[in-house]
């Protein structure tokens, strides 16, 4: 195989402008560093010659696009991810949740759904999850696919459990999933209270009332007018008083929402939109 050409700045501008044009999935705005990185990788992996060879095929090729898109996503989760975090969630936003007849939650950008799943956890052991109605919604229909099947390997179990005991849950997690050959599948009674749907926060709009929003990792591949933009629309889709829990390496701090919100927990980056409920 000979080496790709040397990527071309107007080349990459191109393959962008067509993916939102053709496509409409716009990523002028990701994190410059991580998305020209995916897209060599992509070039080179698929023996592309250069991006103007990549750009050329999604402009004919719906499944060259689809590979594209597979690559620029990064699917990066597991169950209680962070597990300090989900003991956190359970001691301190739970039982504020708890005070709603009704509670409306979205996990935005949720990949292959693990973090919901976790979320309805905690949600059934606190028994509240019967008054609840988790969103979650990424761009990726293939990871979307994962997260609504709730199959995954079985040789994940052993890391998930550690997650889950060290965020201070009861029992264990295998009581929650069948397993079966390789593989587990998240119980049936937990997806009841999950909506697995498609929405692009480039693109889409606000997405209800919410009263806590999880959007954990996602930030720090938008650059800064991205983030903004994003910032935005949480702003507008929490209830007064509602809750946004971003990632450990995300910050809301030169953002033009950030005198919207109070910190909360400045570790975990959760925050409190100001006005309604403390």
């Amino acid at each position: 195989m000979t080496s790709p050409l040397p990527h071309q700045p107007q080349d990459t501008d191109q393959l962008l402008k067509t993916m939102a044009d053709q496509y409409g999935y716009d990523f002028r705005d990701y994190a410059p560093a991580s998305l020209n990185r995916r897209i060599r990788q992509h070039v080179e992996q698929h023996r592309f010659q250069n991006i103007g060879a990549l750009n050329q095929a999604i402009t004919d090729d719906t499944q060259a696009f689809a590979n594209l898109l597979r690559s620029l996503s990064v699917p990066v989760t597991e169950m209680f991810r962070d597990p300090l975090f989900f003991h956190y969630l359970r001691e301190q936003i739970i039982p504020w949740l708890a005070t709603f007849p009704f509670i409306r939650i979205w996990h935005a950008g949720c990949a292959t759904g693990e973090e919901a799943w976790s979320m309805a956890i905690l949600l059934q052991q606190a028994g509240l999850l019967d008054r609840t109605q988790i969103y979650a919604t990424d761009y990726n229909e293939e990871a979307l696919a994962t997260a609504r099947s709730g199959i995954y390997s079985s040789g994940l179990l052993s890391l998930w459990e550690r997650n889950y005991q060290d965020s201070g849950c009861t029992g264990k997690l295998a009581d929650y999933c069948l397993q079966k050959y390789r593989s587990l599948r998240m119980s049936r009674e937990l997806q009841k209270s999950i909506i697995f749907a498609n929405h692009n926060l480039v693109t889409d709009s606000v997405f209800g009332e919410m009263h806590l929003i999880l959007c954990r990792n996602v930030l720090i591949y938008f650059n800064r007018h991205l983030q903004d933009r994003v910032l935005k629309l949480f702003r507008e889709s929490l209830h007064a008083g509602g809750r946004l829990c971003l990632g450990p390496r995300e910050s809301m701090r030169f953002s033009s929402t950030a005198g919207d919100f109070d910190t909360l927990h400045d570790e975990w980056r959760v925050f409190r939109r100001k006005g309604g409920s403390q």
